[in-house]
């Protein structure tokens, strides 16, 4: 990673060839350094887009331009959140099977890590799974996200009932969030079709912070 500052409190990040969430670290580096306005460089899609929310989430203005010769260019000004030093989270575990852990401030979080619910044939998992997910507008309360990462992106690419269950969640309020090295892997970003491409870090994040979290597994 390459860094260069210029002035005090203005920093400029590169993290071209950097994988997720490297370069969501080293913008939150940058900003919790002091720095105003931390220009991030950045060499993929994915990675823009994850800058651009975590800073927008911290109350920071951004900018974008390119790409140019295959590179974004980002401009983040920081807000009054951004210059406070937050607490690095804390080690988690995730809940298994359909249990559920007393966590932090946040709200209800569901996790889908998988394409099957529970062990047995993968073609009676993945069905399940389908009806689990169209079940969830049904149970009180409304979870206030659904992260979903390794083969569980696959609920937000593929023409499913599940698919239609997690827009009508989406239009009720709740957050979507598809890991987006997951989407990469199984060639399935440019198939997105409900939620948002998010990192580990917004991932680890979210269930950290969560109230409780709860897993089909």
């Amino acid at each position: 990673m390459n860094w260069m500052f210029w002035k005090k409190k203005r920093a400029r990040v590169d993290c071209c060839g950097l994988s997720c969430p490297q370069p969501v670290l080293a913008t939150k580096d940058a900003l919790e350094a002091g720095n105003r306005l931390v220009e991030v460089v950045v060499d993929n899609e994915a990675a823009q887009n994850n800058v651009t929310r975590f800073a927008q989430e911290r109350n920071c203005t951004v900018t974008s331009s390119g790409p140019e010769d295959g590179c974004w260019t980002l401009m983040v000004k920081a807000g009054r959140v951004c210059r406070r030093k937050q607490a690095a989270p804390e080690n988690y575990s995730c809940a298994s099977a359909t249990s559920a852990a007393s966590r932090g401030n946040g709200g209800l979080v569901y996790v889908i890590s998988s394409a099957s619910m529970g062990r047995g044939s993968d073609d009676l998992g993945w069905a399940l799974l389908q009806t689990y997910v169209q079940t969830i507008h049904k149970i009180s309360p409304l979870p206030e996200k659904i992260v979903l990462y390794n083969e569980g992106v696959r609920l937000v690419a593929e023409d499913t009932g599940a698919l239609k269950a997690l827009e009508q969640l989406q239009d009720q309020g709740v957050e979507i969030l598809a890991c987006g090295t997951c989407l990469n892997f199984y060639e399935l970003t440019s198939a997105l079709r409900v939620g948002k491409i998010t990192d580990m870090y917004a991932i680890m994040s979210t269930v950290n912070n969560a109230a409780k979290v709860v897993s089909p597994y």
